[in-house]
């Protein structure tokens, strides 16, 4: 059945990206371009990656996407405020026209991707068009929704990735040799570049070419779902049917798949160890970091693998005892899923040997940072979790077959950095 007018029989069967007015920092306004961006939102260590970044320019936009008060309330109301302030004092400025966004990432280590932002169409899971991979945290969900509604704004792109290589991607290209409208080099080691495409033709060339594709969600699952439940709120047509999207082509420029960790909140790591050791393999390691990260990729060829730290040295966890992961696996999944390491982590231990809800945010954290994660697990007395990644390939097949991964269990990159160009859904 459709509801608030959204009418599958009409709906375009492809990816709709379309133009619009981009809200950008005047830098005449700030002390630096760099000093205001952000990490995503769920990429930010709290509180100190908070602090660090409010420390570096008033108007860092970590205000708008991490504000920090008591209540859920109190801090979409600060964000919605501080919004306010800041287009009526024109430290953001809405450029003239409407217009899709080449964006471009470099770093030293020979890192380029390059993609566009623009506002893609909301489209239901049965079309099939956006192809998530990742289930979703509800209070997450609702976080991020109370946000977009008090401040009527898309504050930061989610990460869409495709395999195309037709006009989209030449557009990207011959736009990049242009001068950019902006230029900045943050401290990640990064250089971004921002351009923009108003041209008539160019705009009909790259809705043509994607008109034709599907796209994998590399990063902001959460943020795709606040998008589709904005939409459901409101009858269309309205600027709630579109979400702010960077769309990049991995046939040219193919994304990093790292892992993104777990620290487990009042779980000493000699409580965690005993209660694993006859169901698993338990060695400790006398390695640095890097070391330790090294025997874990080498076990993670041979099966289901995790380090666990946080007591000032590092414990490889292998060899399940295949009794015990048949007791606690669905077996209902594609052996693809089944054998996944998050998988194992949140089926078997998290939920039948250490009984951790996975959704409690006071008994769990998820960290992209691996040495944050073990700096934090030891400073509490808790356990870090530290995971292989898993390979984009193994992603992609299971979010065709529609089959989704447990939460949190890819981390793609590099992700574009927030506070570049922001949408207002009011302009």
């Amino acid at each position: 059945m459709n509801t608030a007018g959204h009418s599958e029989a009409t709906a375009p069967r492809g990816l709709e990206l379309t133009p619009f007015r981009g809200l950008r920092y005047d830098p005449d306004r700030v002390g630096s371009l760099a000093a205001v961006t952000s990490p995503p939102y769920d990429v930010v260590v709290r509180p100190d990656g908070v602090h660090h970044l409010q420390d570096a320019d008033p108007h860092n936009i970590v205000r708008l996407i991490l504000p920090q008060a008591g209540t859920v309330g109190a801090r979409t109301e600060q964000a919605a405020d501080t919004l306010r302030r800041w287009l009526s004092e024109g430290v953001l400025t809405a450029d003239p026209e409407p217009a899709l966004y080449v964006y471009e990432q470099r770093h030293s280590d020979g890192m380029l991707q390059r993609g566009l932002i623009g506002t893609l169409r909301v489209s239901d899971p049965a079309e099939g068009i956006v192809l998530p991979h990742e289930d979703v945290m509800p209070h997450v969900v609702a976080d991020r929704a109370a946000l977009m509604r008090a401040t009527s704004a898309n504050l930061e792109p989610l990460l869409l990735t495709y395999h195309g290589n037709g006009s989209a991607a030449e557009v990207v290209e011959r736009t990049a040799q242009r001068p950019p409208l902006l230029a900045t080099l943050t401290e990640d080691g990064y250089h971004h570049h921002l351009w923009s495409v108003t041209d008539p033709d160019d705009l009909s060339r790259v809705q043509t070419d994607l008109a034709h594709h599907q796209a994998l969600i590399a990063d902001g699952h959460h943020r795709w779902a606040t998008y589709r439940r904005l939409r459901a709120e409101h009858a269309s047509p309205s600027p709630w049917d579109l979400g702010l999207v960077l769309l990049v082509d991995t046939s040219r420029y193919p994304l990093r798949v790292r892992a993104i960790h777990r620290l487990l909140h009042g779980l000493p790591v000699a409580d965690a160890l005993a209660s694993i050791r006859d169901h698993f393999r338990v060695r400790s390691l006398d390695l640095p970091l890097p070391g330790a990260l090294e025997a874990l990729a080498d076990a993670a060829c041979e099966g289901n693998a995790f380090l666990l730290a946080g007591d000032g040295a590092f414990h490889l966890v292998d060899r399940p005892d295949p009794d015990l992961l048949a007791r606690t696996v669905p077996a209902d999944r594609p052996a693809a899923w089944r054998t996944l390491d998050a998988t194992v982590l949140h089926a078997t231990l998290l939920d039948h040997v250490w009984r951790i809800p996975e959704d409690d945010p006071a008994r769990i954290a998820y960290i992209h940072d691996t040495a944050a994660t073990v700096r934090k697990a030891e400073r509490h007395g808790s356990t870090a979790v530290l995971m292989h990644p898993v390979r984009e390939a193994v992603v992609r097949d299971l979010a065709r077959q529609g089959v989704t991964m447990p939460r949190k269990s890819t981390s793609f990159g590099p992700k574009p950095a927030s506070g570049l160009v922001l949408r207002a859904l009011d302009i």
